[in-house]
């Protein structure tokens, strides 16, 4: 068993993304700018723009971080976004999900402006992609394909099984890994909570993506031997041996699992490193656009 490392790969590509902005502060040129919407006291939500931010420290970009009350209007908030999307030096914008339940999502991704969508997650850029068009990619898929090019993991005519099929992550993801790119060029299977006898079609892959949040879901009986498994979930368990009163799980069963691997991504330390790291590409690529 090998660990693919997402710590090891993110700090790689913040590295390269540090001397690419050195270069252009040298050049006289704009530093890559993003601007981070957070709303309510979600701990988690927190802890993930808190990374962002210090990750665009780390690489010499700008952030600029809005707080508002979980209380917060629609109207105010598309207001705000609209404020940020005419702004010319913010880059780009994410707004932390998920969102209060009185506020629609849908309405709010469509909202920001494409070309400042570094969440990859707006119908225009979900539909480049699809096309095979440049756009900028949901960062979690997209972070997964850095993580599988830096450890140059040869993934062609595989047999990959997505376990999830959400418009951030699964759907994405189904879609990369069978595109005809490097890596890529995978046969895939998407499956789901309708998806019958799930554990069959995991025995017969040759790569698990496990996308559907439900902790240490993927057991041992369900991996095949020489697997590689990547382990998108992530849930907090009640933990009063831990100084944070609590640990964080996978989606999958590691202990027993990663005995049954090739490569398997550790949690955490695997893909949410590499998610925010693929934030940072798509933002300096809308810096650099923008020149």
């Amino acid at each position: 068993m090998k660990l693919l490392d997402g710590k090891l790969a993110s700090q790689a590509i913040k590295e390269e993304l540090r001397l690419l902005v050195a270069q252009r502060v040298a050049e006289g040129k704009k530093v890559p700018h993003l601007a981070a919407i957070l709303i309510g006291n979600n701990g988690a939500s927190a802890t993930y723009v808190s990374a962002k931010v210090k990750a665009c420290e780390e690489t010499g970009f700008k952030s600029t971080l809005i707080k508002f009350e979980e209380s917060i209007t629609e109207h105010t908030l598309l207001k705000k976004i609209e404020e940020l999307n005419t702004d010319p030096d913010i880059d780009g914008i994410l707004v932390q999900l998920p969102l209060p339940a009185h506020i629609a999502e849908e309405k709010i991704i469509t909202a920001i402006d494409p070309e400042k969508d570094v969440d990859g997650f707006h119908p225009i850029n979900l539909g480049k992609m699809v096309q095979g068009q440049a756009s900028y990619i949901p960062a979690t898929p997209y972070g997964i394909m850095l993580l599988l090019a830096h450890y140059q993991l040869d993934i062609t005519g595989k047999h990959a099984v997505v376990i999830g099929r959400s418009n951030i992550v699964g759907r994405p993801m189904s879609i990369l890994l069978s595109g005809n790119t490097q890596p890529g060029n995978c046969t895939v299977t998407l499956c789901h909570s309708k998806t019958k006898d799930l554990a069959r079609h995991c025995q017969e892959a040759d790569i698990i993506v496990a996308a559907l949040g439900k902790a240490e879901f993927l057991k041992a009986e369900m991996v095949k031997q020489d697997a590689i498994v990547i382990d998108v979930g992530i849930t907090r368990v009640n933990d009063a041996s831990k100084k944070s009163g609590f640990r964080l799980l996978g989606d999958v069963a590691f202990e027993a699992v990663a005995k049954k691997c090739e490569w398997i991504t550790p949690v955490p330390g695997g893909v949410g490193p590499m998610t925010i790291a693929a934030l940072l590409k798509n933002t300096f690529h809308a810096c650099v656009k923008r020149d």
